[in-house]
């Protein structure tokens, strides 16, 4: 997803998530693969969004990544929770930096 996402490989973003993911956006709701594609076109990729890892970990059954974000969009710091299902990401939360 990161490395898509800073590629501007907006198939293989959509294919890194599951049939039935989910992406919340300070509390703005995607669901599905549609809805994955979508905020990658209007938030994401679409905005020449690029990810810089700064921290890892795990919280519970949850992976807490916390990304500098850089584009035409959103600037700053946020913490991108997710839900994993075998190797395809089944929910994305972005937290408010």
């Amino acid at each position: 997803m990161i490395e898509a996402t800073n590629t501007g490989d907006h198939n293989a973003f959509v294919a890194a998530f599951s049939d039935d993911a989910y992406i919340e956006d300070w509390g703005r709701q995607f669901r599905g693969r549609e809805g994955v594609a979508s905020w990658d076109r209007t938030d994401n990729i679409g905005r020449n969004a690029h990810f810089e890892p700064r921290d890892t970990r795990q919280v519970g059954t949850s992976y807490v990544v916390t990304l500098d974000v850089t584009g035409d969009g959103f600037n700053g710091t946020s913490d991108f929770v997710f839900e994993i299902d075998g190797d395809l990401i089944r929910s994305m939360v972005i937290k408010p930096g």
